[in-house]
Formats: structure tokens, sequence, C-alpha cells
């Protein structure tokens, strides 16, 4: 087929947004298109600039692009981010999201959710508008450490749909499968119907504008992570660990899951929780129970940050047992470690 403008865009009319289930064409998210011979050159606007989307969109237009003029062709691709002003206007999914990040673990035990907790009461302390989702479908744990155990979520008319009201705390708007079931009930669901609660919890939930959604993801690697990476444009994700050896095994399984090139989620840094024991009548002194510096040296060897190394402390057990998390605790020993992680993230993320 000869190269022109006209069979270049029908070429791409095979290429879908996957949010919206429409080609790219008919978005008009192709511009700056130029053919000299077989060389063709072009710009695509894409709504979730992660690496993983990016490499996705880029396969798929080379692709369309062989099938039409051969292995021959020569093209040069631009992707671009949407400008943030138009965004809203087509994506379907969490358009009003600035940054969605999860929140990993290689195994459970490691203090995931109350990083999570503490990271996302610590992001509307500053003043940001704050989301959390608690995907950990199996052992939900957001409403205890949220003070809402027994809240129920209401339903709210929006353009003519009914959508799940979140439950906000702190200043943080919540979802978790712990608000759908019995506290003292275990959740028995096969791996569809897990991922299709986690679905509902974005896709049919009223969030409007959020500065930053986070994820409380389960610990390990299976379905819901598969679910949420495949579903929702992540930011990023941060991976929780202990220092000693077996959880840094699971913790380095995380993070090559997420590099894995059918994903491509950037890993923004390691937690290093649990990372020393101070006790209250000795707030100077370090013992290192689980071992030193172990989830920092994992960090350097796989070329990602550490966003904190944070003590062990019974008051953050404690705030999270009574439902108000530690960083919520002005001048406490707790709360400053928990502000500078909070601090390094927004950093890191303005960054990305």
């Amino acid at each position: 087929m000869e190269i022109t403008i006209e069979n270049l865009k029908e070429a791409l009319k095979k290429v879908i947004e996957p949010d919206l289930k429409k080609d790219i064409i008919t978005l008009d998210l192709v511009s700056d298109i130029k053919i000299e011979d077989q060389k063709i050159s072009f710009q695509v606007k894409i709504y979730n600039p992660a690496m993983h989307a990016k490499k996705r969109m880029q396969e798929a237009l080379e692709f369309a692009l062989e099938r039409a003029f051969g292995k021959d062709v020569d093209a040069d691709i631009s992707l671009v981010p949407l400008p943030k002003d138009k965004e809203p206007e087509v994506r379907a999914i969490l358009s009003n999201v600035k940054h969605i990040i999860a929140v990993a673990s290689g195994k459970g035990g490691v203090g995931k959710s109350t990083v999570t907790a503490n990271l996302a009461a610590g992001l509307a302390k500053q003043g940001y508008k704050v989301g959390l989702v608690d995907a950990d479908i199996y052992g939900p744990s957001v409403p205890t450490m949220f003070d809402v155990v027994g809240a129920r979520p209401t339903g709210v008319e929006k353009d003519g749909k009914t959508l799940i009201q979140p439950i906000e705390s702190y200043g943080v708007k919540l979802l978790s499968i712990g608000f759908f079931s019995d506290p003292d009930q275990a959740v028995v669901w096969r791996g569809p119907m897990a991922t299709k609660a986690l679905n509902q919890m974005f896709k049919d939930a009223d969030w409007g504008e959020l500065d930053f959604m986070i994820v409380d993801l389960p610990p390990g690697t299976g379905d819901v992570h598969l679910t949420l990476v495949q579903n929702v444009p992540l930011t990023g994700v941060i991976v929780v660990s202990t220092p000693q050896e077996v959880a840094l095994a699971d913790a380095r399984k995380g993070v090559n899951m997420f590099r894995m090139d059918s994903l491509k989620v950037p890993v923004l840094g390691i937690v290093e929780n649990m990372a020393w024991f101070t006790p209250a009548e000795l707030p100077e002194n370090k013992y290192y129970i689980f071992g030193e510096n172990g989830a920092t040296n994992l960090a350097e060897q796989m070329g990602v940050p550490v966003l904190a190394q944070l003590p062990l402390i019974q008051s953050v057990r404690e705030a999270g047992d009574v439902g108000r998390p530690a960083v919520l605790q002005d001048n406490t020993t707790s709360s400053k470690y928990f502000d500078e992680f909070v601090r390094k993230f927004v950093q890191i993320v303005e960054d990305e």
C-alpha cells in the first residue's frame, strides 16, 4: 500500500485507546504527520505516561504500520503526555486523579498497610487531596487504621449512574472490601471475584478530584496485582520490606515483577520498615533486631531510591490499633520519620 496521510490515518485507526475503547484517530491524538518516501514521523498523545503504558502503545503502533505498509517502513514515533487540562475530557478511568501509587510487599507482616495509612494521612496533613483503596482483599486493615470499622459507604447519583461514596477519615477518602463484609468473617473469594471487587472500587466510585490515590496491595504477587496494572494508569509503585533476608528475597521478587516487560511499572523506591528498634525511654538508641540496612542495600543493588528507613516504635503500632495514624501525632519521634518519608515521596513523584 502506498504511504499517504489518508492511508496512514486508516492504518492508525486500528490502534485502540485502552480506556475509552476508541481508536487514536477518532480521539484526535495523532499530530505532526510527515511522510518522505518510506519514512514516516508523527506524534501521539498518551494519557498514561508510565513506562508499561508507553511500551504497549509503541508496540501497537509499530504493528499497525507493519501490517499496513510492510516491514520496510521506517517510522519515527514520538509519544508525549496529554496536557492535564485536556485529560479529563477523554480519560475514562480515574480521570481526575493526578497520581495513582501502589504500595506492595513481597510477603506479609512487614508493615505495608501501616506505611500506606501513614503515607495517605501524611499527604492529607500536607494539604493534598488523597484517596486510599484497600486492595488487600483477603486481609483489609484500613478500616481499623482509620477508625471507621463498621462504616458502610452509601450510593450517590451522578450523571444518571449510582456510584459508591467513599468513607472519609482524617481528610482521606477511603474504600475497602472491609466496608462490605463482616469484620469477624473471613473473605473467601476466588481470583475473578477479587478482581471484580477491586475494579468496582476504582470504576464505580465517586472519587472526585485527587492529587494522590494510594493503593494498598495484598502481599506477594497474584491476580490483584495484574488486574491493577492492566486496568489502572499507575504512576509507580513503592515496595515495603523489613531488613532480614527472608523478607528481602520476597521484596526482590516484588521489584522484579513490576519490572517485567509485560508490566513495566516504575518502582519509585523501597521503604525499609522496622529498620531498628527504639525504646520510648531511650529515644536516641537504635537496636537492629532484624539486621542492619538490609533493604537499603537491596535498593542500591536494584538501582532504586530508599524512600525511608522507619524504626520499630511501639507508638506506631498503638496508633494503628486505635485508628489514628502515627503521622498525625505532631512532634513525636514517629511522626518526624513519617513526615520526612512523605516529603521525599512527593519530591520523587514530581520528578517522574
